[in-house]
């Protein structure tokens, strides 16, 4: 009788530590991870994270990486977390869903919260990436920068290098002459489109460029007059680009990336140029990282472990890609000669050397806060855009 009673504990110990060790290697698992991109940013960091599953095979056993459209992504995130679901582990995004999940409590706060994952990281970031990683509120890292602009980018066999225009003036009395010439995207969904929109109040000495409801008076007056001679505004900047580079239009707004990664993609002919506002100031852009909300203990584990990866100096060195958000890495120390060969040839085939003068010789500024940011696409989306959007 003791011995069987003895025998019945003993398998209940079993038992109960046979559960006990499932849960354990179920919890160490392998886990997939799904990634949105609304940046165009996997063209920067897919490599990164195909080198963290590749070093880490314990932690990660499949990545799935899906594109949306910035302006569509917080709602569908928000129903997800209503409906007590997580089909999405991480976002890559500009400044535009960054802002707009800030302003509805989508993002997981990183920053202090979780602050021992990341040790020193605000101390990796370069001067002005720093400042840029503010704007994430703590809630992302910043894993690329750009000074990005806002630039004029334009097809040399249509209009002379003495006819680009040098201030916004200009600008509209050549687009007035040249009318459905010239085209940008929706500033929501647009890295150009949003450089273009907040440089404006710089450029037209605005009474305060950070407050675009109350402060921004010439610019909107501006860009209501410049919308007589815009034909459209493209959801996207690939879409403008294809324009470009068709030759259907013939100028339009860029920044750094979007000058160069195009043309070396033949999307534009090489020889496409850009010139600047004499009086401009660059608005910075960058790209971060940020989780939902509602993501399972066992995947923010590995997602910790990963973004801290991002941010070391090989994987920074790969977002010099081939120019697209020129120039890539948001850490001190990682120069294009780190960047693998590939990046090296494109930079030197299609960078422009007057960049660096340009971003030393001008002012920058980082972008209107998530607050303002969401205030002036609305603003622009109803007074600007809401009869030619596309």
């Amino acid at each position: 009788m003791k011995r069987s009673r003895i025998g019945r504990r003993i398998g209940s110990i079993a038992a109960a530590l046979g559960f006990s060790l499932m849960a354990t290697a179920s919890f160490a698992d392998p886990v997939s991870i799904n990634i949105v991109d609304v940046a165009g940013n996997l063209a920067l960091t897919k490599a990164g994270f195909e080198a963290f599953k590749a070093k880490y095979p314990n932690l990660v056993g499949n990545i799935t990486y899906t594109n949306a459209p910035a302006p569509q992504l917080p709602g569908k995130i928000k129903a997800m977390q209503a409906a007590g679901r997580s089909d999405i582990d991480l976002v890559l995004t500009g400044t535009d869903a960054l802002s707009a999940g800030i302003e509805q409590n989508l993002w997981l706060k990183l920053l202090p919260d979780q602050a021992a994952h990341f040790p020193g990281v605000l101390d990796q970031y370069a001067p002005a990436p720093r400042k840029m990683q503010d704007l994430a509120q703590g809630y992302g890292l910043e894993v690329v920068y750009s000074p990005a602009g806002p630039l004029l980018e334009y097809n040399p066999d249509k209009v002379a290098d003495k006819d680009v225009p040098k201030s916004p003036q200009q600008l509209l009395a050549w687009c007035k002459a040249h009318p459905n010439q010239f085209i940008y995207a929706r500033p929501a969904n647009s890295g150009p489109g949003r450089a273009w929109l907040m440089g404006l109040p710089y450029l037209l000495h605005d009474k305060n460029p950070q407050d675009p409801i109350n402060g921004w008076a010439n610019t909107w007056a501006f860009l209501k007059q410049l919308n007589e001679c815009v034909p459209y505004y493209p959801g996207g900047t690939s879409a403008v680009m294809k324009e470009l580079g068709e030759g259907t239009r013939s100028m339009t707004v860029t920044m750094t990336g979007w000058d160069i990664n195009p043309r070396a993609l033949g999307v534009v002919p090489g020889n496409f140029k850009v010139g600047r506002f004499d009086d401009m100031t660059w608005v910075n852009d960058a790209q971060f990282m940020v989780i939902p909300k509602g993501v399972p203990k066992d995947k923010l584990d590995v997602l910790y472990k990963l973004l801290e990866f991002m941010m070391q100096p090989a994987q920074q060195a790969m977002t010099y890609d081939d120019g697209y958000f020129y120039p890539g890495p948001a850490i001190k120390g990682v120069g294009v000669d780190q960047a693998p060969a590939h990046s090296q040839e494109v930079i030197k085939k299609y960078g422009r050397p007057e960049y660096d003068k340009w971003i030393a010789d001008r002012p920058n500024v980082v972008p209107l806060s998530a607050d303002a940011m969401v205030k002036a696409f609305h603003k622009w989306d109803t007074d600007v855009g809401a009869q030619k959007t596309q």
